[in-house]
């Protein structure tokens, strides 16, 4: 009966996905019943996290519509992506139950496991970006063998039931230990959707096709901006290099996203509309993911190019209006929580943690403390499920949860939702334990650097007055005195 359910669903999608005008009946239907099932949601959300999240998947597959009557996504790689992400991970207990595998680990440890891992299985890089989080360079030293790579992979899969996997570094492309590539794991796992941070310039005509034939990945390439913005942080010629890779991409039909660092070097071209125009509507990107530089890493000497609070304000004032207009599918890791019910870290329900290229397991990409490394954590005998067992871990999905995450009685300023960014203070006194240990020397020594948390702190305490009544007029629908006035 499975097998029969599943063809059916291939055959119609598949149907729907080679015809301009079922495409267009069928984005109709979907709006009508996204929007009923989303905004009717039984969940623990404001209305305005409910209207945000219909708006962001609207305009999600109104982009990637838009592509596939460009053609610009190729129909057959679409229905192979539908097919891992749906019909190989098909439950017919979903109405009932969330995944056999979820419910197993939920009922062991008390608490669902997140929903995906970000893994960085090399440090190496071949640019050398201004402010890199990574401070990646050339060397290919720093890497996970493939077997632990694997590992990690397979047991996201088996324990946590895990459908969807971030990859980043370092360049992911460039990865290789004893023979094997990125494209190997992509092969072997081959019901897991990949998501992979790259900076394109390793995507040639055969990497295209190759990705096309796997049917499993989608890339996000990093862009500063325009050709001297992204030359300026990632090298002369990059930018032409990047093109090229979204043309090879779009030969072969692959929908892929961009992925933005926001700085003060860049912030002006971030809010001007003929940015998102030129890389939605021209150059054929589906999604954008916007990050904001963290002065961690490279970063830390770096501070003057982190985005002030009044910027990152104008930032989340723009993101408001795409959203409102369902214009362009973008999310912002800091301005766009409300899309995710705020921080993702530390491995809770729906969000991730991050494993780097040394094995360390940290909250967040932009967290850089540990307390596990998985090489350790094999050696002696556990595995995935163990690393979520850690005090840090655990302080800070206590955080999330009492900040509003899950607090009926409590919601958190969604406009502030990062544990170390926008609340550095209570993360160092009340989610850092004795035990941590910073990914690499800067990242301990800021820990100590009193002119650091003077700027973090100054930062927050000017965001909480920039935001709060955004928050408590839009999100909590109270009076305020700015609205009032």
């Amino acid at each position: 009966m499975k097998s029969i359910q599943e063809n059916l669903f291939k055959e119609a999608v598949g149907a729907t996905m080679s015809n301009k005008f079922l495409r267009q009946i069928a984005v109709k239907q979907l709006d009508k019943q996204l929007h009923k099932a989303m905004m009717d949601s039984s969940r623990n959300l404001l209305q305005q996290e409910k209207t945000d999240q219909y708006h962001f998947v609207l305009s999600l597959i109104r982009q990637a519509q838009q592509n596939l009557d460009k053609g610009f996504i190729n129909p057959n790689v679409l229905l192979k992506m539908i097919n891992v992400l749906v019909t190989k991970s098909y439950n017919p207990d979903r109405h009932r139950k969330l995944n056999p595998v979820k419910e197993a680990y939920k009922k062991k440890y008390g608490e669902y496991p997140p929903q995906f891992l970000t893994l960085s299985p090399g440090k190496g890089c071949n640019l050398h970006c201004t402010g890199c989080y990574a401070s990646s360079d050339i060397s290919l030293r720093e890497r996970l063998d493939f077997e632990t790579a694997r590992r990690i992979i397979r047991e996201a899969h088996d324990i946590f039931g895990t459908r969807f996997m971030v990859i980043s570094g370092g360049e992911p492309f460039m990865y290789k230990d004893n023979g094997k590539t990125i494209l190997d794991l992509f092969k072997e796992f081959s019901d897991i959707f990949f998501l992979v941070y790259t900076n394109g310039t390793l995507i040639s005509e055969e990497m295209a096709r190759k990705l096309a034939e796997l049917g499993n990945v989608t890339p996000a390439i990093s862009v500063e901006g325009f050709e001297k913005d992204t030359d300026e942080r990632r090298g002369k010629g990059i930018y032409k290099k990047i093109l090229r890779a979204m043309g090879n991409l779009k030969k072969e039909g692959i929908p892929f996203g961009i992925s933005v660092t926001a700085t003060r070097m860049n912030v002006e071209t971030l809010l001007k509309d003929d940015f998102y125009d030129f890389f939605f509507n021209e150059a054929g990107a589906t999604y954008m993911w916007q990050f904001q530089l963290m002065p961690i890493g490279k970063a830390k000497d770096t501070r003057e190019l982190m985005i002030t609070p009044k910027q990152r304000v104008a930032l989340y004032k723009q993101w408001e209006h795409f959203l409102a207009d369902n214009k362009f599918p973008v999310a912002d890791f800091w301005n766009s929580s409300s899309l995710s019910s705020g921080c993702i870290a530390y491995g809770r329900w729906g969000g991730y943690f991050y494993i780097d290229w040394n094995g360390n397991v940290m909250p967040c990409v932009f967290v850089p403390y540990y307390v596990d490394n998985i090489n350790e954590v094999y050696k002696n005998g556990g595995n995935l499920a163990d690393v979520m067992q850690s005090q840090f871990f655990k302080n800070g999905r206590k955080w999330q949860n009492e900040y509003g995450f899950e607090n009926e009685d409590f919601r958190g300023n969604l406009l502030m939702p990062c544990s170390i960014r926008d609340h550095y203070k209570n993360f160092k006194e009340n989610i850092l334990t004795p035990d941590s240990k910073g990914e690499d020397d800067l990242a301990d020594a800021i820990l100590s650097d009193p002119e650091y948390e003077e700027m973090m702190d100054e930062f927050d305490e000017e965001l909480t007055h920039l935001t709060d009544n955004i928050f408590r007029s839009k999100y909590l629908k109270e009076e305020t005195v700015n609205s009032l006035k």
